[in-house]
């Protein structure tokens, strides 16, 4: 049988840029078929545009996608478009009448499939869905009621219970020869910075394999020690995954199950992996969240705390995003952003504050300048952590969120090296005075090298001044409940 008697199916890529553990992949090879696959760089709808950074990692993973096909005989057809548009123009020339996909369930995302779906059912071309990025998809971890559970715990609790991770899956071994397609240079996409290259500090392996190879070193090393080196900048204690399971390079069913196992084996102890697991679960809580609750990126979760008065400093946001606020740990955090793509866990959580908090900076600009720098920017967790720091989130206590800076970093990086690393002009100051370097006596500045004002700014804030005037605006806000006892 000729390849026009069959003709192909399209496997259409988003964000699952793996061959393994890929549904719509195994069930599109299941057809029987020859396989169309291809990644469309979505310009004529509204979901939000990928950040510069987000970019950046496209472009490399898209390449060692294109790699791995054609090690198995597969083309990547790449087309730059309207969704729709790119598809039907594909179903023309290939006369395909399935499209296999794994889904996007973000908001935008969703309601774009589904018209994408509804059009292309009325010329009788049928789009298959299947869940390829969440360990549940939404609508399967639901509370007693129903209803979409609004608490992280008990969410986490019924999560862990409904989890059935499908078979390790490594997808065909050759592709049968589907026909010869236009497709666009990735190069002519320019998604890759230019005019100044300011990537050039990202140290990280786009791709399946980059993927599968950070996993296998977490489990063999962070994940020992996990808790700990979550929370300590300078320690290499995370596991570097975000962005690999944002773009769907590796599975979160794999990363879960390789997690439990060397919990269960004794490759590392069973607590660090039930809190490594619990925030794969945090991650999925969030997606969960905005799927059923649309307007997250824009409204507060907690309505009240849409009248929240933030400020117009757009001098001090400046300040915020070149890491020149007068205090290290803040700064340390902003400039590791710019110059990696990426920020330790418990620094983000720091500068966040010192934004909505120390700032009163409304939390959808500083959301919207790290889906812009963040290689792992994903819309869901990052929209939930910024509204979780700002108290208008789920599980959010705005009242207890109000992160000292000085008294952070001295507990978090004690020694300081993690911050003498990022903000070098302050590294010959003792750890004594390192994270409020404005305290130090005259002659230990003099001794270090540091003119405050000129090779390191003075504070921006006051940070008691900035705390009172938080709680004060929080005060002003209509409260609904003790907010304070949902931590």
């Amino acid at each position: 049988m000729t390849t026009e008697d069959r003709p192909p199916v399209i496997l259409w890529f988003r964000r699952d840029l793996r061959l393994h553990d890929n549904p719509a992949l195994n069930h599109a090879h299941a057809a029987g078929r020859p396989i169309v696959p291809v990644y469309i760089h979505d310009e004529g709808s509204a979901i939000r545009a990928a950040g510069a950074a987000s970019l950046w990692w496209l472009d490399k993973s898209l390449r060692a996608l294109s790699a791995s096909l054609a090690e198995r005989g597969a083309t990547l057809i790449l087309r730059r478009g309207d969704a729709e548009a790119e598809l039907r123009r594909l179903i023309e020339q290939t006369g395909a009448e399935t499209v296999f996909v794994n889904r996007l369930f973000e908001p935008d995302a969703w309601a774009r499939d589904a018209d994408i779906a509804h059009g292309l059912k009325t010329d009788r071309v049928e789009i298959k869905g299947f869940n390829g990025a969440l360990l549940c998809r939404p609508g399967g971890v639901l509370n007693g009621t129903g209803g979409p559970y609004k608490v992280f715990t008990p969410f986490l609790k019924t999560l862990r219970d409904r989890i059935e991770a499908p078979p390790h899956t490594i997808g065909p071994r050759a592709f049968d020869a589907a026909p010869r397609l236009d497709s666009d240079d990735i190069d002519d996409w320019g998604l890759h910075p230019t005019r100044p290259d300011w990537s050039k500090g990202f140290d990280w392996t786009p791709g399946e394999t980059g993927g599968a190879e950070a996993l296998s070193r977490f489990v063999s090393t962070a994940l020992k020690s996990y808790s700990k080196g979550r929370d300590h900048p300078a320690e290499v204690g995370g596991s570097r995954l975000s962005p690999h399971l944002h773009w769907g390079e590796i599975s979160p069913w794999r990363a879960w199950t390789a997690v439990e196992a060397a919990g269960a084996d004794g490759r590392a102890p069973k607590t660090e992996a039930d809190k490594f697991t619990a925030e794969l679960g945090w991650r999925e809580f969030s997606a969960h969240l905005l799927h059923h609750f649309p307007t997250l990126p824009d409204r507060a979760f907690k309505p009240q705390y849409d009248a929240m008065p933030w400020r117009e400093d757009n001098a001090g946001f400046d300040a915020w995003t070149r890491g020149r606020t007068g205090y290290p740990i803040v700064d340390a955090g902003m400039r590791q952003l710019w110059t990696t793509g990426w920020m330790h866990n418990r620094v983000r959580m720091i500068v966040a504050s010192f934004l909505v908090k120390d700032l009163l900076i409304d939390w959808r600009r500083g959301e919207s300048w790290f889906w812009d720098t963040l290689v792992d920017a994903d819309l869901a967790s990052n929209v939930q952590n910024w509204q979780w720091i700002a108290g208008s989130g789920a599980d959010a206590s705005p009242y207890f969120r109000i992160f000292n800076p000085i008294t952070q970093g001295q507990k978090f990086d004690a020694d300081g090296r993690y911050i003498k690393r990022w903000v070098p002009e302050l590294s010959a100051l003792p750890a004594r005075w390192l994270h409020a370097p404005w305290t130090a006596p005259g002659e230990v500045l003099r001794d270090a090298k540091v003119r405050l004002g000129q090779d390191y700014q003075r504070p921006i804030v006051d940070h008691a001044m900035a705390r009172d005037r938080a709680l004060d605006a929080l005060k002003t806000v209509s409260r609904a409940g003790a907010d304070d006892d949902d931590d």
